[in-house]
């Protein structure tokens, strides 16, 4: 299953303050105003990071989740998927996703995805990573085929399904962290993806954490610790690594 609504990301270690965090409404190009929730660093270090939640939308996982990116200098909003259909609103477990999952969008993920980092740059004008979870770790990835001028995008068990079309058009490098046991979707779907984006030529890096249930990356977790510990390091150093290279 995905991130429950009461399971929260793990700590970073040596976190930094956060200067303000809350619940918003954004407004995409089309109109639609949908629910989003930033957490602003007290000393950023020029990185904007937009969170794609799982298939339940911007529950509090990803409202605590956006507080630990900014607790590490990142300037944070994590957006929810269900503007055109459900309406803005934070969702709870009484949320019926189902029946609204299916109208989603990719276009309209990254239409959303833009207005939120547009909102960003109201706090810092520097490159835009995202970083998604299950359903929005393959939207997350799919992101790179856009032209929102990613930097980079990072998934946590993804759905490779969400990407296999675009994958001659990916431009910005890709972070995999994988779930070895996951349930969502086989080791050999990814192993497809990966040989597919070889034979593309992109730029990527996958990891499998063995034995790692989908949805490890939870402080609930405590037989994962190391994983989770590992994964901040892998994403840190991705978007240190990418963010290096854009001209200053």
């Amino acid at each position: 299953m995905c991130h429950s609504t009461d399971s929260r990301p793990p700590a970073l270690a040596n976190p930094g303050e956060v200067a303000q965090d809350g619940a918003l409404e954004l407004t995409s190009a089309d109109g639609t105003v949908f629910s989003a929730f930033h957490a602003i660093p007290a000393e950023p270090n020029g990185v904007n990071i937009v969170i794609l939640p799982d298939i339940r939308g911007t529950h509090p996982y990803y409202q605590a989740l956006a507080n630990r990116f900014a607790q590490a200098g990142f300037t944070t909003a994590a957006i929810d998927y269900y503007g055109r259909t459900a309406g803005v609103g934070v969702r709870d477990d009484e949320f019926e996703w189902k029946q609204y999952l299916p109208s989603v969008q990719p276009d309209e993920v990254a239409a959303d995805v833009k207005a939120a980092a547009e909102h960003l740059t109201n706090f810092n004008t520097g490159p835009v990573f995202t970083v998604g979870f299950c359903f929005g770790g393959g939207q997350s990835w799919r992101l790179s085929a856009s032209d929102l001028g990613v930097t980079g995008v990072i998934g946590f068990y993804g759905l490779p399904k969400l990407v296999n079309d675009v994958v001659d058009d990916i431009s910005a490098p890709l972070l995999l962290l994988l779930a070895g046991a996951d349930v969502a979707t086989t080791p050999e779907e990814f192993e497809t993806f990966a040989k597919n984006l070889d034979a593309a030529g992109k730029t990527y890096d996958m990891h499998v954490y063995e034995g790692a249930p989908h949805s490890f990356f939870d402080a609930t977790y405590d037989e994962w610790q190391e994983a989770c510990d590992d994964a901040w390091s892998r994403m840190i150093t991705f978007i240190e690594t990418h963010s290096a290279k854009v001209p200053a």
